[in-house]
């Protein structure tokens, strides 16, 4: 692995979920200072929103907690699960569709993000729940959590950052 992760965050649609945990996330690295180490992104598993933006509850949830983010929806490809280091994906049928799409191949990037969590959830849709402040913070426990996870798995790549 190189010295850069690219982390890739997967939902349904790229305008609910994954665009908050890359949004999340990406604060994350950089207030810890090790964001020089990292490429964020995020995808959908469907082409539904293409080019949408940031769906507004949620643009909303992260404008009240100070996050300055713009994104449009895109559809993950084959290529884009070859080339990042980490996959997380928020529930099980965004793993089923990841799964279906790469012939099973992969598994060992991809990952659910709320397994990251001691209660190892599924990061629900609020497109569904409605319910988009606890999405954030399930979002918010479970990027940090992968983070631990990632100093502890990585501790030599992280040394330089740790340092400065």
């Amino acid at each position: 692995m190189n010295d850069l992760f690219t982390v890739t965050f997967v939902c349904l649609g790229n305008i609910c979920r994954s665009p908050m945990a890359e949004a999340v996330f990406s604060r994350i690295i950089e207030e810890c200072g090790v964001a020089p180490s990292f490429k964020v992104n995020s995808f959908g598993t469907s082409d539904c929103e293409e080019d949408n933006p940031v769906y507004p509850p949620v643009q909303k949830v992260l404008k009240e907690r100070g996050y300055s983010f713009a994104h449009r929806a895109r559809k993950i490809t084959l290529s884009d699960v070859k080339n990042a280091d980490y996959i997380l994906v928020m529930d099980g049928m965004n793993l089923t569709d990841l799964t279906r799409m790469t012939g099973g191949n992969y598994s060992d990037k991809i990952f659910l993000l709320g397994h990251f969590l001691p209660e190892k959830i599924d990061i629900d849709d609020p497109w569904y729940t409605r319910d988009f402040v606890r999405t954030y913070d399930e979002i918010y426990r479970a990027c940090n959590a992968f983070l631990d996870f990632l100093f502890k798995e990585h501790a030599q790549a992280f040394g330089y950052d740790q340092r400065h």
